[in-house]
Parts: C-alpha cells; sequence; structure tokens
C-alpha cells in the first residue's frame, strides 16, 4: 500500500472551507485507491501569526519538510486588518515568499481552462471562446522584482523612497524555458514567450535565452509576445495562446486576467514545483469578506489537488477524474455565487454542498487499473 504525507496549510479567510472540500476528495481517492494520505494540517499566513508570532512557524516549516507534497489555501487579510501585522510579517512576505524560496519552487503552473459547455461564465462572447480555452501559464516563481534585493528610506532632502531590484540570471531563465518547452513538447508544440524587451534589459536577456534553449526543441515554434500585447490578445483572441511563459510579476498579473476570461478566479488552480518538492494552491485570495458564508467556489482547492495527483504522486487518471468530476457538477445545472446570479437558470449551491457533488460524481467512475 502506497502512503503518501502531505501538508495542509489551511491559511486564511475562505482556505479552512476549502480546504475541507479538498480534503473529502483526498479521503475517496485514498479508499478508491487503497492508499493513504497522512493529512497533517499546519498553521500558516496571517492565522499563523496571530496564533503562533510568525506566519509560517518551526513547527510548519518541519511538518513541509517531512511531507511529500504540499497543499496550500489561500493567505491573507483585507487592508485594515492587514495594518495589525509588521509589514515584514505580513503573510505573502512573512510566509508565501519564504515557502517558495525555501523548497526552490521556480515553475508555477496555472491551467486556463474553460470548455465550450462552460462557455456561458465568461464575460466573453461566445464566438471568441469558439472551441473553448484550454491555456497553460508557466509563471518563473522564484526571481525577478519579488525576490530582488529591497531598500526603504528617506533622502538627504527628507524625501520618502523606495527601491526594488528586478534581477535575473541565466540560469534562472534556462531551467524554466526548459520546463515550458517541455510542457509545449506534450501539447501542440506553440510556445508564446511573454516578455517586455523594449523596455527592460532583463527582457532581452530573457529572450536571448529562450532562443538558446530552443534550439534544443527544434519541433516546438517559440513566437514572442510583448506582455501588454498578450494582455489585450487574452481578451480579443484566447484561443490563440497554448503555452505561455513568462517572468514573476508578469505571470502572476496575467494568471489572474486569466482567472477573469474564464468568469472568476474560483476556476483558477495551480501548481508551484521544485526539483525536490512542490506546493498546490489556488491561484486566488482569500476573500475575507465572504469567509464564514460558505459560498466560497471550491473549484481551485479541488482542482489543486487534482494537479498534486498528477504531479506528485503519478495518479494521472484520478487527476482527470477529478476534473471531470468537477465539470459534471455545472454540466448537471448547478453553480457557485461566485459564477452565477439568480435567477441565471442555474441551481445555486454552497461550498460543502460542491464539495458533496464532485466526491458523489468520483465515486461512480471506474478506479483505475
Amino acid at each position: 500500500m502506497s502512503h503518501y504525507k502531505i501538508a495542509l496549510l489551511d491559511g486564511d479567510g475562505i482556505g479552512p472551507e476549502i480546504m475541507t472540500e479538498a480534503v473529502k476528495v483526498l479521503n475517496l481517492i485514498a479508499e478508491r485507491n487503497n492508499i493513504t494520505f497522512d493529512l497533517i494540517h499546519a498553521p500558516f499566513g496571517a492565522s499563523a501569526y496571530f496564533e503562533c508570532g510568525h506566519p509560517f512557524p518551526e513547527q510548519t516549516q518541519k511538518i513541509c519538510d517531512e511531507a511529500d507534497a504540499i497543499l496550500k489555501g489561500p493567505i491573507g487579510l483585507n487592508h485594515e486588518e492587514s495594518k495589525k501585522i509588521p509589514v515584514d510579517m505580513q503573510p505573502e512576505r512573512g510566509a508565501l515568499l519564504p515557502l517558495r524560496r525555501r523548497y526552490n519552487t521556480y515553475a508555477n503552473f496555472r491551467p486556463v481552462f474553460l470548455p465550450k459547455s462552460l462557455a456561458h461564465f465568461s464575460p466573453l462572447k461566445a464566438e471568441i471562446i469558439g472551441d473553448g480555452i484550454d491555456i497553460m501559464i508557466i509563471r518563473e516563481l522564484v526571481g525577478g522584482l519579488y525576490f530582488g534585493e529591497k531598500e526603504t528610506g528617506v533622502t538627504a532632502e527628507g524625501v520618502r523612497y523606495v527601491k526594488e531590484v528586478l534581477e535575473y540570471d541565466e540560469i534562472q531563465i534556462r531551467r524554466i524555458a526548459k520546463v515550458a518547452f517541455e510542457t509545449a513538447m506534450k501539447r501542440k508544440k506553440v510556445l508564446h514567450n511573454i516578455h517586455k524587451s523594449n523596455v527592460l534589459k532583463s527582457s532581452v536577456l530573457w529572450n536571448t535565452v529562450m532562443e538558446e534553449v530552443g534550439q534544443d526543441y527544434p519541433e516546438v515554434r517559440i513566437e514572442h509576445i510583448l506582455v501588454d500585447a498578450a494582455a489585450t490578445y487574452l481578451c480579443l483572441n484566447p484561443g490563440r495562446f497554448d503555452v505561455m511563459v513568462m517572468e514573476n510579476m508578469f505571470g502572476d498579473i496575467l494568471s489572474d486576467q486569466g482567472g477573469g476570461i474564464l468568469g472568476s478566479l474560483g476556476l483558477m488552480p495551480s501548481a508551484c514545483v521544485g526539483d525536490n518538492k512542490a506546493y498546490y494552491e489556488p491561484s486566488h485570495g482569500s476573500a475575507p469578506d465572504i469567509a464564514g458564508k460558505f459560498i466560497a467556489n471550491p473549484y481551485s482547492m479541488i482542482g489543486s489537488v487534482a494537479m498534486m495527483l498528477e504531479m506528485s504522486f503519478g495518479m494521472d487518471q484520478e487527476a482527470k477524474n477529478v476534473w471531470h468530476a468537477m465539470q459534471s457538477v455545472f454540466a448537471d445545472g448547478y453553480s457557485t455565487a461566485d459564477l452565477s446570479k439568480p435567477g441565471s437558470g442555474v441551481i445555486m449551491i454552497n461550498t460543502p454542498a460542491f464539495g458533496d457533488r464532485v466526491v458523489e460524481a468520483l465515486r461512480q467512475m471506474p478506479v483505475p487499473a
């Protein structure tokens, strides 16, 4: 019997609510496949700061170190509540970036997927959606502006200033390029390289290394496109994209735009992968305004479970089954509040009900041989 240890970082806001639904799915997966998931909850984020004095406490680090994979909920507070935490201890700076740095999870996979049958969720016109949206955004996750040297101060003239450094080296670019080209090889063999080389010298080096790595993948057609143009085309013609690769901040912004063209960030799971460890998380925030109402869409959390099954545990067919189970809930006429409004012709369900329906649909599927 296979045995896997999974660290569960519930996070803040709606994090614990959608994590509960992910655990339902993991429990059924274990039951169906005669395996054991050792699920260990650990404090992380703003809740951890108030409970333990640090957003990524030592006990959580130890649990993550020993885990085979990490499943992370969204973190963060609203603006006013965030002021109660010192700037460097706020969840994104004090927990999320250190998590990425600790495990060097440099490759971030964010699928932007909406089948034609669910096109009504998108704010885009049906003729723009066409046969559906199926894009894999690959974002470099541990370099660039977010991880560069930071300085704040006051000049001799009394003017406050801030300086943040955008830094990449060719090793960082080469390794994410290889991930992108390998992913393109498994799909349509087209790679869109997103950059801003008309302004940023970092993008000039980025493009140069991309071209060098591309020589090892002659079957893949690489197309270079400026980040602002890419943002436009995501709205006007998302079907032109298949695999997109980009640096850290561009990936942060464009992947959220990807959630927008789907109709909700609640449809955006992700995988953050390093050479020795991976963690999986929804791409959206903690939505503190709806925390406790149990109306959040758990799709992105359960989708992150599907990505974990495939990428960390090699359970490809069960991963596909989880995706199909989630989509079947929508196909049966149900929806969560983020995707539909009352009177839109769908049956509105809450967070636990969505998870229950996914579990029931998955239970009806054949167990992989």
